[in-house]
């Protein structure tokens, strides 16, 4: 299951470029409270996607680290760092799925000492092919994980000449603020 309290795009998108790339932190803040919203019920300790070294280092902290932070602070649960990235991917946007999926597989492993247990919230920026999340879904569960739950501050819509959401109510993959979560 994927959640995002926005699509990315407009402001949404400029608000992730901003915590990503300015290390504006108040903006993560901003967005984890939105994403706060779509955290499904029952979920026992909440984690991101980690970066690698190299990158954490540029950029000086990890968003998706703080967008978990943010989301643990305004659902109250538990926030740990169970993954730990070992192969550096480089950047994933210019890729297509085929390729991120094969750049992501084997990338991430569970920390050392970590219990996985239960279910499992995973927090990342933004949702785009999936890959990611699929990698680190499928080694929490191979460590103990029974569900494994996805939050990301803003998914990317395919882009077409038609909009991506023509009718009222329930989008596949896309849950805004005010929807009624089942």
């Amino acid at each position: 299951m994927a959640r995002a309290p926005f699509a990315f795009d407009g402001p949404a998108r400029a608000s992730v470029h901003h915590l990503k790339y300015g290390g504006v932190r108040g903006v993560g803040r901003a967005l984890g409270a939105a994403m706060a919203t779509c955290v499904p019920p029952g979920v026992d300790v909440i984690t991101w996607v980690p970066l690698a070294r190299r990158r954490k280092a540029v950029r000086g902290f990890d968003q998706a680290r703080e967008l978990a932070q943010a989301v643990g602070e305004q659902t109250g649960g538990t926030v740990r760092g169970l993954l730990r990235r070992v192969v550096a991917t480089g950047p994933q946007a210019q890729r297509d799925a085929v390729a991120r999926r094969e750049s992501m597989r084997g990338s991430f492993v569970v920390r050392r000492r970590s219990s996985v247990r239960g279910h499992v919230l995973l927090v990342d920026d933004v949702l785009t092919t999936g890959a990611t999340a699929a990698a680190c879904a499928e080694v929490l569960l191979e460590h103990g994980a029974a569900t494994v739950s996805l939050v990301v501050a803003a998914r990317a819509l395919l882009r077409s000449r038609r909009p991506a959401y023509t009718r009222p109510g329930p989008r596949p993959g896309l849950w805004l603020p005010g929807d009624h979560l089942r």
